[in-house]
């Protein structure tokens, strides 16, 4: 899979929108790893929830073009644009749409769905003395903490996905599932399993200061 161009989005976008890093390349990684599992899939539906700056839904969708309908959600209104922006940017065809998590789509219709989480650990009360500014076009600096911070554990947004899991997965539907040590992955895999999903540690990767991992979850019936 190539890494698609970035050059397009400005020191001020950044400013407003998570500049891909280790973690996007890991899970870029990840699927250029998994790309014969994915092609054998044959998605109808892949969905990146929080994409950011775009890069990494823009990748897979010019590997899959033709063959698949890529989707990006964000509640930042700033990421949606980048992400139409980097898509453009790199000859890929996708929509990016404002909705948070997967609430705009309809049940159980997502084949692959890719999620790089907020996922660093912080108080409850960063979060809380927060405010996200979704129903304004004029992102302001405060939001970018939602690209990152995750509460308790790191946890507090990938553990109202995982709630969601069933509701957004097609039968045959796959998640990639980036995480940090810290965020507890055995126990999440423990928790997935109660859910009826198979979780495994698909790849992992040390970086200074964190040792991040990638959960590839999969249905319990599904192979």
């Amino acid at each position: 899979m190539e890494t698609p161009y970035t050059d397009h989005l400005s020191l001020e976008d950044y400013e407003q929108v998570y500049e891909p890093a280790e973690d996007s390349f890991l899970l870029l990684d990840a699927l250029e790893k998994d790309l014969e599992y994915l092609e054998q899939l044959q998605p109808y539906l892949c969905l990146e929830v929080g994409s950011g700056s775009g890069v990494i839904i823009t990748a897979l969708a010019k590997k899959l073009a033709g063959s698949s309908l890529c989707l990006a959600t964000d509640i930042n209104l700033k990421a949606c644009d980048a992400t139409r922006r980097t898509a453009v940017r790199n000859g890929a065809r996708l929509d990016s749409i404002r909705s948070n998590l997967a609430d705009a789509l309809r049940r159980q219709s997502v084949d692959v769905l890719l999620f790089n989480p907020p996922y660093v650990v912080t108080s409850d009360e960063e979060l809380q003395t927060q405010k996200f500014d979704s129903h304004s076009e004029s992102s302001t600096d405060r939001n970018l903490v939602f690209s990152w911070a995750g509460g308790q554990d790191g946890r507090r947004v990938t553990d109202i996905l995982l709630k969601q899991l069933d509701d957004i997965l097609s039968p045959q539907g796959v998640l990639y599932l980036l995480l940090l040590r810290e965020n507890k992955p055995e126990e999440i895999i423990r928790h997935l399993e109660g859910l009826k999903f198979r979780a495994v540690k698909f790849m992992e990767r040390r970086i200074p200061g964190e040792h991040l991992y990638i959960l590839k979850v999969t249905r319990s019936s599904s192979s």
